[in-house]
C-alpha cells in the first residue's frame, strides 16, 4: 500500500486489507525516540506494525529528488512545459563502454546495451558508435573459443562499439553485453568522462500559457485537489514561467526568483518568508503540504506497471485515508 502518511489509520486499513508493505513518503519516525510506550502514539502504531508482520519503508527525499517523483508528478499535474531541476543536488557521472564484437554478433550486443540503459542521451535511446577493424587472439590449452581454434593465432572481422552510460547502471549495462556477447573472455574497457551527466534536485520550473495569478490560482486548487490556497502577490499580475516544490520550500523562494520564475507554488509558507517573497516581487502560491498526496497514485501506478514487466505477482495500491491535519471553517 503506497501512503504519504503513517498515521493510525493508516496502519489499521494496511491490518484490515492484509497488507505486507508500506511504501510511504513521510517517515513514521521522523524524530528520534526517547521510549516506545505501547499504550501510546506512536508506540502503539510501532506494536501494531510489529504483531501484524508489516514492514514500513519511507522514500523521502530520495523521492522528491527522482525523475518521475513527487516534483514531477506535481508539475505534470499543472502542465508545465519545457520543466528543469529548479535546485540542483546531484549530477549523475558518466562512463563510456568499449567492446569489441564479431561483426555478425553486433545487432544483439547492441540491442542488450541499449535495453540496458546505456546510450541515453535526452530524447534519444540506444545511442552509440561503431567501426569495423581485426580482432586478433590465440586460443590456449584451456581455452573454449567461439571462433578458431586451440594453438592457432585467430584473425576475426569485429566492430569495436562505443556507448556512454550512467555510473549507477554499470552493473547492469556490463552483465547485459557479456550475457550478449559470445566470446568466452571479453575485451572490453570502462572509463570515466567529463561530459555533464544529468542533474537531479529538488522542485521543477517549467512554463504554462500565461495567465493571471488570480487564475493561475484557481487551477493550482483544481489540479491538486485543495480546498483553498495562500497567494502572495497582485492577483491580477501575469504569471508565465512557474517554479514547484513539494513539502516545505521555504528554504528555495531565491532560487525560484533567480531562476526567473513568475510565481514559486510550495506549502508551509512562513509569515516572514512571505514578506521576503514579497520585496523581492515573487508570487507565491501555498497549497499546503498535503499536495504530496499526489504520490500515493503516481508511485503505485508506476510500481504496478514495473511489476507486470517483471512478472512479479503483487498487487499495489494507494492508501485511501487523507491524513491532511488541517480542516478549513
Amino acid at each position: 500500500m503506497i501512503a504519504l502518511d503513517v498515521l493510525e489509520e493508516v496502519v489499521d486499513e494496511a491490518i484490515e486489507k492484509e497488507v505486507d508493505l508500506i511504501i510511504a513518503h513521510h517517515p513514521l519516525i521522523y524524530r528520534p525516540l526517547k521510549n516506545i510506550m505501547t499504550d501510546q502514539m506512536p508506540g502503539r502504531m510501532i506494536e501494531k506494525l510489529l504483531k501484524h508482520d508489516i514492514t514500513v519503508y519511507a522514500a523521502h527525499t530520495n523521492l522528491d529528488v527522482a525523475k518521475g517523483g513527487v516534483n514531477d508528478l506535481l508539475a505534470e499535474a499543472l502542465e508545465l512545459s519545457n520543466t528543469e531541476v529548479l535546485v540542483p543536488t546531484h549530477e549523475i557521472h558518466l562512463k563510456k563502454l568499449v567492446v569489441y564484437v564479431p561483426t555478425e554478433q553486433c545487432k544483439r550486443v547492441k540491442e542488450a546495451l541499449g535495453n540496458a540503459g546505456a546510450g541515453a542521451i535526452g530524447n534519444y535511446s540506444h545511442c552509440l558508435f561503431s567501426s569495423s577493424g581485426i580482432g586478433q587472439f590465440l586460443p590456449e590449452e584451456n581455452a573454449n573459443p567461439y571462433i578458431g581454434d586451440k594453438g592457432k593465432l585467430e584473425q576475426v572481422n569485429e566492430e569495436r562499439i562505443e556507448t556512454l552510460f550512467p555510473d549507477y547502471l554499470e552493473k547492469k549495462v556490463v552483465q547485459a553485453m557479456i550475457k550478449a556477447h559470445p566470446y568466452e573472455e571479453v575485451a572490453y574497457d570502462i572509463y570515466r568522462v567529463d561530459n555533464k551527466g544529468e542533474s537531479l534536485g529538488l522542485g521543477r520550473i517549467g512554463e504554462i500559457q500565461e495567465v493571471t495569478l488570480g487564475e493561475f490560482a484557481n487551477i493550482v486548487k483544481n489540479a491538486l485537489d485543495v480546498p483553498t490556497v495562500r497567494v502572495v502577490g497582485d492577483l491580477q499580475s501575469k504569471v508565465r514561467k512557474v517554479a514547484v516544490l513539494g513539502g516545505d520550500g521555504n528554504k528555495y523562494i531565491s532560487s525560484a526568483k533567480f531562476k526567473g520564475a513568475d510565481v514559486y507554488i510550495t506549502g508551509d509558507l512562513y509569515y516572514h518568508v512571505a514578506h521576503d517573497a514579497m520585496m523581492m516581487g515573487l508570487n507565491v502560491i501555498d497549497p499546503g503540504h498535503n499536495v504530496e498526496k499526489i504520490m500515493k497514485k503516481g508511485v503505485a501506478n508506476y510500481l504496478t506497471k514495473v511489476s507486470v514487466e517483471r512478472g512479479y505477482d503483487v498487487s499495489i495500491f494507494p492508501s485511501e485515508q487523507k491524513t491532511d491535519p488541517f480542516q478549513f471553517v
